[in-house]
């Protein structure tokens, strides 16, 4: 009888990544959606022609009864809890949403197993933004955490929550704190998105300029792709714990967009501007991973470099231009 997996986010970025490994691996996939007026299923829209498409289910992080709901219904043997307001700088601009559905939101996936007697091994999406403002070089499992927004800070409570009831209620939850993980699906408003799609958009001729923030942030960047392997590999495990999730590489934003630019024989000081609205209140200067602990104990290493994640996201949105589906990159 296949394993049965329930996904938070499934329609983001890393959500879609994890439903087709879940669905290659023989997996009964079930996802959450929220009711919006608009559907936004476009990364999982392919997945309709699996040979057992994902199941979707509509609830709410914010709505502890359909989250009730849907473990009876379920009975999923594996959560990955994924689902959040995830954008940093937004996260400046709806703190309480944010803190609702990325903190409290896991309290009450986890309070929803304790009441229903089931027992799903558990995996929280937590963040290198926990470290914020970091207090060693390069961050661990065992760094002390220093957040340095609401998104963080919300982030924060949720591992915490997790180690919790790990410990409180002998719950089997794995939190992998990620690094920075891009791909083609990458939200639009995210940095590194932001610049492949500019690139895109300036090559086709559609735009001039595009305006970035700090571009001497530094960020250990992998692919998505290879970091939601990490995720399942940690429910696989005999006993629960919490990973680092990296690559121990660290680049620039300016290295970014000089390899994205270059990719495509532009020079990105011609059209890359610098705009104080993009800058956080409390900025994150540097992150960088120590992995080794997923290495020794999951036998996961990442295997995209920094140079191919920036050029397969640049090729993916020169396509999209190409076939007229881009817009102007603000």
């Amino acid at each position: 009888m296949a394993r049965k997996a329930l996904i938070t986010g499934i329609s983001g970025q890393d959500g879609s990544y994890l439903a087709e490994l879940l669905l290659e691996k023989g997996y009964e996939v079930h996802g959450i959606v929220r009711r919006s007026s608009a559907l936004n299923r476009t990364r999982i829209d392919h997945l309709r022609d699996a040979a057992v498409p994902p199941v979707l289910h509509y609830g709410d992080l914010t709505d502890a009864s359909s989250i009730n709901r849907l473990l009876r219904e379920i009975k999923p043997d594996e959560i990955y809890n994924l689902g959040a307001q995830s954008h940093v700088k937004v996260s400046f601009e709806i703190p309480e949403y944010t803190a609702d559905t990325a903190g409290l939101g896991t309290l009450r996936i986890l309070e929803a197993i304790r009441e229903s007697g089931t027992w799903p091994r558990v995996y929280q999406a937590s963040s290198s933004e926990m470290f914020g403002l970091v207090r060693e070089i390069p961050q661990t499992e065992n760094t002390p955490f220093y957040p340095r927004s609401p998104y963080a800070a919300a982030k924060v409570y949720a591992h915490w929550i997790g180690v919790n009831y790990r410990e409180a209620y002998n719950m089997f939850i794995c939190s992998g704190i990620l690094f920075n993980h891009e791909s083609p699906r990458r939200g639009e408003n995210f940095v590194s998105r932001k610049i492949s799609r500019g690139v895109a958009a300036i090559k086709h001729g559609i735009q001039d300029k595009l305006a970035l923030g700090n571009l001497d942030a530094k960020r250990d960047w992998g692919y998505a792709k290879d970091y939601v392997v990490a995720m399942w590999k940690m429910l696989q495990v005999e006993s629960p714990g919490d990973y680092v999730v990296a690559t121990g590489e660290m680049h620039t934003v300016r290295e970014f967009c000089e390899l994205a630019f270059a990719h495509v024989g532009l020079d990105w000081r011609a059209h890359v501007v610098v705009d104080p609205k993009y800058f956080r209140p409390t900025e994150v200067d540097l992150l960088l991973g120590d992995a080794t602990k997923a290495k020794r104990e999951l036998h996961w290493e990442p295997t995209t470099k920094f140079a191919s994640l920036v050029k397969l996201m640049v090729d993916a949105d020169m396509e999209l231009f190409g076939t007229g589906q881009g817009r102007v990159v603000h």
